[in-house]
């Protein structure tokens, strides 16, 4: 606590300096409107309220909209008498007669205040037909139309999404061809696994996705390839709200999705709820053949799933300058997997192992948000305190019931607590009308206990069947940091400099317990450290159709539980997977250039990117073999830090309308990078029925990996109720350490029809994976040659049905959005 004591006072004194800063004064010679529009009774901001601005007879010259914080800015004005119409649904519409000319190019509105019509229109969330995307100063928004909002899921949904892989195994997230990505839901993480939490949000749910590729100093610096923010519908609008959606997959099982939303603002107190769910079944399976040693092993999984989720808060606005929030996330799930693995040695079946395992999860996750913001006099300027806390609670036995082989039947029983606290207290002040500073500083307090017992046996390093230790698992890690960004624009430029800095401290200890003798050993690892994080963003816009980026971060990806914990993560008959407990992080440098191209006649957009990333201490995969069962071609995963390394790429993606019943969004990206990472294997010759611990050769390996992606999406508008579409996807053949994965391709069809009154149902419907493609296989080499492939329910049929029930006029409580930064196991087989 003394450092967060310090942190405060060197915040304070910031704050006081900033206050005698003078305010620099430029002069624009370019014609320009900018005000900010706010709501007449309860005085805070309006977005997306239209800004139009016409000629002196009524003829649209050019207009915009207003952000999240009501402000808006309109360039390019000619000079003359022109009328700026501020339009918002449900207010009554505010006109200004203004002059631009000589003295008068940089017009100031100051504050606009709207209010209400006696009889306003319903308020509607308008959702585009179209997915949209847009390059910002800091990161890339594609705002979710109703054609990928038919995808089923959030994890469905990620398919579509530009740079954004999805494993099909595990369900993690990967950006740019990097799985050290943060996923953030509303600028935060739950404490629920990613994979778990993106299956059980509907993707109707989700208003845009943004991805932070080069996060500034004011974001955590977790993440090598950068932050991926889900952003989802928010109902905050007067009187009672809401919507309800729900769907329904099938392919070999029954996937049930369902989601409610609902508000109720009156007066100064807004609350707020929601609950949503995943009911699901879903077939997996697969096999891996070994010409080495002849053998074959096999998967089947039928994973069940049960998800519910709860939110309820309230928002209190005290007065025009004082506003509290408090929330609370409730999640309860329970997963149950069956599965059978086998493995078949067709040249000594005396070796068959036949294996059925049955996986009961049950987990809880609460989380606890404390909001409290002050705007000063000041236009711009306040000081906001959150407090965030998450706790996380899992059971997850796994009973192994042995058919065939030399093990016996047994329990696995792993016990998860983790809670993490984050308090955050931000301070923005607005130095002048083109220049603004930003100061904060942050706690994270985060820590997890594994325990871990087992009723069966392993191999010692002898080679001996012994019974398997228990092993309790305590990390902690507390982050103390502060950060400063500076941003000021120039004419056509902008550019924004800040840093963050932290001091680290990781205290891990596992203790192992001898079942037999009840001896234990204790494995003891602390690491502390304290980093800078600097970061730069400059932007060109010469025109209204052209405009430039160019970006650079210093980034951090720490270890996450999975890779640092060393109780066994998971287990086939012949493949372990253990962490390394004294993992040590890696630090990337980024550098991205971007440019964006607006099409004439408002046909679309086109945007390019290139970006580089040099790596220290890269964390990457080690492969040994199994020093205790050498013959039987068993394998070990682990972690493990190697020397520095680099990646680059280039993505393009654009938005184009040919005709105004045919719209296209389509992305390509390419990426390259050398991944480094230990390999061992039986030397050459000698046959692995013959083998013994001195013929076990150790490599460091080295592969470059080239790989690209494509995605095309078409939604073609027969009428205003009906809708058709059609999203190819292929992945190019792509290298690891391990295998040589092979391509993929899949084509889906969907259609959606809106009905009622205001179109406020709509039903939805998708044929997912027609030509019944999609599937993961590989050709593997180290350290033995193997070859595999992996199913699961792709080729699949859907129905959705939404329905929004109330209406009312907006008012959004303006929230800041905050990532966290742990980590979810990865718990895929390679």
């Amino acid at each position: 606590m003394k450092r967060l004591f310090f942190l405060c006072a060197i915040l304070c004194s910031l704050i006081a300096q900033a206050r005698h800063i003078d305010p620099e004064k430029e002069i624009d010679k370019t014609g320009s409107i900018t005000g900010i529009v706010l709501d007449a009774n309860l005085k805070q901001p309006l977005p997306y309220v239209n800004v139009i601005v016409t000629d002196s007879n009524g003829k649209m010259l050019t207009g915009g909209i207003t952000n999240d914080e009501g402000t808006f800015e309109i360039k390019k004005i000619a000079e003359g008498n022109v009328i700026v119409n501020i339009q918002y649904i449900g207010y009554k519409t505010i006109k200004k007669s203004l002059k631009i000319g000589k003295g008068n190019y940089k017009i100031v509105l100051g504050n606009i205040y709207l209010e209400e019509e006696a009889e306003g229109l319903d308020e509607v969330t308008v959702v585009a037909e179209v997915s949209t995307i847009q390059q910002k100063v800091d990161r890339k928004v594609i705002t979710i139309g109703k054609d990928l909002a038919a995808s089923g899921t959030a994890s469905e949904l990620m398919i579509g999404i530009p740079s954004v892989g999805v494993d099909a195994q595990t369900g993690d997230i990967s950006l740019r061809g990097n799985s050290n990505v943060q996923v953030m839901v509303d600028g935060k993480l739950s404490t629920i696994p990613t994979a778990q939490l993106l299956k059980q949000i509907p993707s109707t749910a989700i208003k845009s996705i943004e991805l932070i590729t080069n996060p500034s100093a004011k974001y955590n610096p977790e993440g090598m390839s950068g932050i991926i923010n889900i952003v989802l519908h928010k109902n905050t609008m007067m009187g009672l709200n809401g919507n309800i959606n729900t769907s329904l997959t099938y392919e070999k099982e029954s996937k049930f999705n369902s989601a409610l939303n609902i508000n109720y603002r009156n007066g100064k107190l807004n609350f707020f709820g929601s609950y949503s769910n995943n009911i699901s079944k879903n077939r997996n399976n697969g096999n891996v053949f070994s010409p080495e040693n002849n053998s074959e092993q096999f998967f089947k999984t039928l994973d069940k799933r049960e998800n519910h989720q709860y939110k309820v808060g309230v928002d209190v606005y005290l007065n025009d300058q004082h506003t509290i929030s408090v929330f609370t996330n409730q999640n309860i799930s329970n997963n149950n997997t069956t599965g059978k693995t086998n493995v078949i040695f067709y040249n000594n079946t005396s070796f068959n192992q036949d294996q059925i395992f049955t996986n009961i999860g049950d987990n809880t996750s609460f989380q606890y948000n404390f909001d409290y913001k002050i705007d000063f006099a000041k236009e711009g300027s306040n000081i906001e305190l959150e407090i965030d806390h998450n706790t996380y609670n899992g059971e997850n036995p796994v009973f192994f019931d042995q058919i065939a082989g030399p093990l016996s039947d047994y329990i696995d029983f792993n016990d998860t607590k983790r809670s993490n606290t984050t308090i955050d207290l931000d301070y923005v002040n607005p130095l002048s009308e083109n220049s603004k500073l930003e100061l904060g500083l942050q706690a994270r307090l985060f820590n997890t206990d594994i325990v871990y017992a087992s009723t069966g046996e392993s191999y010692n390093e002898f080679g001996d069947l012994v019974p398997t230790p228990s092993t309790n698992f305590d990390y902690t890690r507390d982050i103390y940091s502060a950060y400063a960004t500076y941003s000021k624009k120039l004419d056509k430029w902008t550019y924004q400099i800040g840093a963050r800095l932290e001091n680290v401290n990781v205290d891990a200890i596992a203790l192992q317990q001898d079942v037999v003798t009840n001896e234990v050993t204790e494995i003891a690892f602390d690491n502390d450290y304290f980093q800078v994080y600097p970061s730069l963003f400059i932007t060109h816009s010469p025109s209204d159709k052209n405009s430039y980026q160019f970006s650079y971060s210093r980034r951090v990806d720490r270890p996450g539980i999975g890779q640092v914990n060393p109780i066994k993560e998971w287990s086939a008959p012949l493949i372990s997977s253990y962490g390394k407990q004294d993992l040590e992080p890696q630090f990337t440098n980024s550098i991205e250039l971007n440019y964006t191209r607006n099409l004439n006649n408002r046909k679309g957009s086109v945007t390019a990117g290139l970006f580089y990333r040099a790596i220290s201490d890269e964390i990457n995969r080690v492969l040994f073999v199994d020093r205790t069962d050498v013959t039987s071609g068993r394998v070990i995963l682990s972690h493990d830090n190697f020397d520095n390394t680099s990646a680059f790429g280039i993505e393009i993606s654009s938005n184009y309308r040919p005709f105004k019943w045919w719209s296209i969004n389509s992305s390509f990206d390419l990426y390259s990078q050398t991944q480094k990472g230990i390999a061992e294997n039986i030397k050459d010759g000698v046959l692995l029925e013959n083998a013994t611990i001195s013929d076990i050769e150790t490599n460091v390996t080295e592969v470059d990996n080239a790989a690209w992606n494509l995605r095309m999406f078409n939604n073609f508008s027969l009428n205003q109720k009906l809708t058709l579409t059609a999203f190819g996807f292929y992945r190019g053949e792509n290298k690891s350490l391990q295998f040589d994965v092979n391509p993929m391709y899949f084509v889906n069809l969907g259609m959606r029809y809106s009905f009622l009154e205001d179109n406020r149902a709509t039903f939805g419907f998708n044929y997912n994976d027609i030509f019944n493609t999609m599937k993961f296989s590989f050709d593997g080499q180290r350290p033995y040659p193997s070859k595999g492939t992996f199913n699961w329910e792709s080729n699949t049929w859907s129905v959705s049905l939404n329905y929004r029930f109330g209406g009312g006029k907006y008012r959004a409580k303006s929230r800041k959005t905050r990532e966290d930064n742990i980590k979810s196991n990865n718990r895929g087989f390679l």
